[in-house]
């Protein structure tokens, strides 16, 4: 068993009137409990519904050891900065690797009417990545997803959506594109992860020609955004599959 240093709580600390005022089992307890459930996604979002302090508890311990769980190698690289936190908080982080955000109509992506899902299982890649960085960017590291095919959207056609995010994006050369640029920041919409305002990248033209290679669209129909935490959410019309396959040759 993983060795883990937390503060013991065993009261709620928030209200008089919780349900909970006899008291909780220790935050160890509740960690062996979830260990023991291998940090099952659905439990730990039930169990931060029941008051304020397990929902401190799963955004401090739970999500992160889900995190870590589900995609080490990748939480691992997120982390060698030195930093032992997450922008965005780690349940942003574990709704980001699990699930696929749609968008409602008039929102984000304007026409497109998909409801958000959770996944099984997603892919992230930082050599995908790279596909969605302008050349003066490519130091920057960028882990983005397959897209998640939703097909036959009508007059919309096949339309994937794919969502990333950034190691230490306050950092990055993206960033600082994106304020020497003067971007401005959605007026009404924000990250479906961590709630924070977004950029567009179409917006501010920093949006290279590989990344409708890397995913297999079309060039002109790709489009997407960045949260003030280096979220990254995005939308593109997938090309036909021979003709996805012969985009992929060219790159």
């Amino acid at each position: 068993m993983r060795e883990m240093i937390i503060t013991k709580q065993y009261r709620c600390v928030h209200s008089s009137s919780c349900q909970c005022t006899k008291g909780h089992l220790s935050e160890d307890a509740i960690f062996l409990v979830f260990n023991n459930l291998n940090w099952n996604p659905k439990l730990i979002a039930t169990l931060s519904c029941v008051c304020k302090w397990f929902d401190d508890l799963a955004k401090r311990v739970l999500w992160k050891e889900f995190c870590r769980t589900r995609a080490p190698k990748m939480m691992i690289d997120l982390q060698t900065s030195g930093t032992h936190s997450i922008d965005g908080n780690w349940s942003a982080l574990g709704k980001l690797l699990i699930h696929c955000s749609g968008c409602k109509k008039g929102g984000l992506f304007k026409n497109v009417h998909i409801p958000g899902h959770f996944v099984y299982r997603t892919r992230f890649s930082k050599t995908s990545g790279k596909s969605f960085l302008l050349p003066q960017c490519i130091n920057d590291i960028l882990y983005v997803s397959d897209p998640c095919e939703h097909l036959d959207q009508g007059e919309e056609g096949d339309i994937g959506f794919f969502r990333g995010v950034f190691k230490s994006f306050a950092t990055t050369n993206v960033r600082r594109m994106l304020i020497n640029k003067g971007a401005q920041l959605h007026p009404t919409e924000v990250c479906p992860y961590c709630k924070a305002r977004l950029w567009s990248m179409l917006q501010a033209n920093m949006i290279p020609q590989t990344a409708s290679c890397r995913l297999g669209s079309y060039e002109e129909c790709v489009d997407y955004h960045v949260c003030l935490n280096g979220h990254m959410v995005g939308i593109c019309t997938l090309l036909p599959l021979s003709d996805s396959e012969g985009a992929s040759e060219k790159e």
